[in-house]
């Protein structure tokens, strides 16, 4: 996996660092990077947790919001993340929780499909995501 750059020298870094930074935390996600990138340009963060904070906390911003606008630019977003045991996934972060999913029970493959599928008739145009809490 590809290192992170010092966090102190994000305000000063190119786009494209700035988007592979984003890509390494998160998934790979142009309204992603359109949210963020204006942040990490702007702020010094004292360490990639606070940063990653403050990223939860521009996507807590659109979720609250009413405009129609946020609500679709924070389902783009979440919608970056691969639906439960793809195979083919952009992240590397992904590739290792997805070959997470396959090591254990037989038939795990078919419990992963029907929790999709049952989520994202329920949220349609949604993929079934489980949030860390």
């Amino acid at each position: 996996m590809a290192a992170l750059p010092p966090i102190s020298s994000l305000p000063h870094a190119p786009a494209p660092t700035l988007i592979s930074v984003l890509d390494l935390l998160f998934e790979p996600s142009p309204p992603l990077h359109a949210l963020a990138l204006p942040v990490l340009r702007s702020t010094t963060f004292p360490s990639y947790d606070v940063l990653i904070v403050a990223v939860r906390g521009q996507l807590s911003a659109l979720a609250a919001s009413a405009q129609r606008e946020d609500v679709e630019t924070l389902s783009n977003i979440l919608c970056s993340h691969p639906r439960l045991g793809d195979k083919q996934v952009d992240s590397e972060q992904s590739r290792q929780e997805q070959a997470q999913l396959h090591h254990g029970e037989h038939g795990h493959e078919d419990d992963l499909s029907s929790l999709n599928r049952e989520y994202e008739e329920k949220f349609p145009g949604l993929r079934y995501v489980p949030c860390a809490t």
